[in-house]
């Protein structure tokens, strides 16, 4: 039986900015095939509006219900690539500052010297929190549904939490970290994945109150273990920094995997 794509009796719904144009298909019980056939068989252009998508959907074994949307847009195209980015910056929470600027006593006292430590109590360094570099984007690509599939999900799912092993987008290896994707199927042949990025800058040098040579990736964590010392010149115990650890917290990642 020859396949067959007529406007459906109520063939269309008008808007100002759409327009809608409905079709019943028969001869055939495959969707991919019933879906083809309709877009061969709709105009690419009505009333001065672009089509947009079309869907069908089954209405017997070998009859469907056809639906063309005509907009005022592009529609988007296999291979088309949108990006978005920020870089309000991010929050982190510090026990160091990059130097003690000025140091002030009452009248005839010395006051004692911390080697940047911030927040000094008798029990502990409380810290402040501050604003650093942080570059997020998010890539929007448009894919062959073919190519997305199960294992290609999955894999999505096993990258989010990971960092660039090797440079990617211009960063260096591990100053990247996938926050994940979200995808949705346009028609029966495109899908629209949005994959998240958020970029921080490895540094090397760093120095910590008498340590130096201190090298941390983007999205390493560094502290310090402070412990008290006397200082002769106040004549009074402070906390000074002993160590530094930088401590990997997310794992390495091939993002060659998400083929984009």
């Amino acid at each position: 039986m020859a396949i067959t794509v007529e406007p459906a009796w109520d063939n269309e719904t008008i808007g100002r900015e759409s327009h809608d144009l409905r079709y019943t298909i028969r001869g055939t019980d495959d969707g991919a095939e019933a879906y083809a056939e309709l877009l061969a068989n709709s105009p690419t252009s009505y009333a001065g509006l672009i089509r947009q998508n079309a869907t069908v959907d089954r209405l017997a074994e070998e009859a469907w219900e056809g639906s063309v949307r005509y907009g005022t847009t592009e529609p988007p195209q296999l291979g088309d690539l949108t990006v978005s980015f920020d870089t309000s910056g991010g929050t982190q929470h510090i026990t160091q500052s990059l130097g003690t600027v000025g140091a002030y006593a009452a009248s005839g006292g010395t006051p004692p010297l911390y080697q940047g430590a911030i927040g000094v109590t008798r029990d502990g360094v409380e810290g402040v929190d501050i604003t650093i570099p942080q570059y997020a984007f998010t890539e929007t690509h448009f894919s062959p549904a073919a190519v997305i599939t199960e294992a290609y999900k999955l894999t999505l799912f096993n990258l989010t939490g990971r960092t660039n092993g090797a440079s990617f987008r211009g960063f260096a290896a591990g100053e990247v970290l996938f926050l994940g994707a979200n995808g949705a199927r346009r028609g029966l042949d495109l899908w629209e994945i949005s994959y998240r990025f958020v970029a921080a800058p490895n540094a090397t040098g760093l120095v910590v109150g008498s340590i130096s040579g201190i090298n941390k990736g983007g999205w390493d964590y560094l502290w310090v273990r402070y412990e008290d010392v006397e200082d002769l010149a106040a004549q009074v115990v402070v906390k000074r920094p002993v160590a530094v650890y930088v401590e990997r917290v997310y794992p390495f990642g091939d993002f060659s995997l998400l083929g984009i």
